[in-house]
Formats: C-alpha cells, structure tokens, sequence
C-alpha cells in the first residue's frame, strides 16, 4: 500500500475552508482511479489545550506506488484544486505504508 497525507495549515476562514473542502475538495479528490481508502481528521487540541499543528488531515491509500504516480486526470485536477482553498498552505508526505496492528 502506498499512502498520501496532506498536513492543511490553520485558514484564515475556516467555515469557508470546511464547506469548500467537504463540498468540492474532497468528492473531487474521491474520483483519483487506484484510490483504495480516503479518511480527513480534523485535529482537536492538545491535552494542553493548545492548538494543534494543522487544520486538518487528510490520509489518501492507493493499491500500489504505481497507482500514486499514475498521472491522471482526476490527480491533476484534484492537485490543481489545493489552489483554490488552501491558500494558508500544505504540506505533503507521501511513502510505502505498512500496517503494524
């Protein structure tokens, strides 16, 4: 299994951020062909009660590296996309992923 997570930064409009997101965002990004499971957390504070790192946290599982790196047109539509809500920034991590329990 291949895994994509996306880090969202806090936005400056969050109810504007979670409406584009849950609305257009997210059913765009579902579309991605190889995508096996697609999950969004949205972090609560810390035991603290401080703020978390980021907004929210989406978590993309493909079937394989390859079903990733398959540059199609659902892909590049739902990467063209960030640009049009995401404007306070995210970051990408992407790797082999491997289920402990």
């Amino acid at each position: 299994m291949f895994q994509v997570t996306v880090l969202y930064n806090h936005p400056e409009d969050p109810a504007r951020f979670d409406k584009y997101y849950d609305e257009v965002h997210a059913p765009l990004a579902a579309t991605i062909p190889g995508l096996r499971r697609y999950t969004v957390t949205r972090p609560g504070p810390g035991p603290d009660g401080a703020n978390p790192p980021y907004y929210l946290v989406a978590v993309l599982e493909y079937e394989s590296e390859a079903a990733y790196g398959a540059d199609s047109p659902e892909g590049q539509a739902a990467r063209a996309d960030l640009a049009n809500f995401a404007m306070a920034g995210a970051t990408v991590v992407a790797g082999p992923a491997v289920t402990i329990v």
